[in-house]
């Protein structure tokens, strides 16, 4: 059964930081494409950043290019989000995301994951 679990959520003031975690019980780990979605109430999911080991390439959402990092232990099985400079509109649930590499890989289309994980609150307060 796989299980992705977020931690590291938490309530912080413009231009602090969080990093944010996400355990995978997958086999075959480093075969997957991994992303950190956000949503809030009644929105669409957004995608924030993704990552493929597999050829090493990296995305980011352009809201968040140059203050969040993704990176991921593939022997741990961990994908994380190092989030600096947070603003309120960053202000979501965040979630983890995993699917089978594939062309699209590393994508942030939500409609292109399997897996997802119940998600961790970030909020910053200005």
């Amino acid at each position: 059964q796989v299980q992705l679990v977020e931690s590291g959520g938490g309530s912080v003031q413009a231009g602090g930081s969080l990093r944010l975690s996400c355990a995978a019980s997958l086999s075959a780990y480093s075969g997957y494409c991994m992303a950190w979605f956000r949503q809030l109430p009644g929105k669409e999911r957004e995608g924030v950043a993704a990552i493929y080991s597999g050829s090493g390439y990296i995305d980011y959402a352009d809201s968040v290019n140059s203050r969040f990092t993704i990176s991921q232990d593939n022997a741990k099985k961990m994908l994380y989000l190092q989030m600096n400079n947070l603003k309120p509109e960053d202000t979501a649930m965040y979630h983890c995301a995993a699917k089978w590499r594939g062309a699209s890989c590393p994508s942030l289309l939500f409609s292109e994951y399997e897996y997802w994980g119940q998600g961790t609150q970030v909020t910053v307060s200005s």
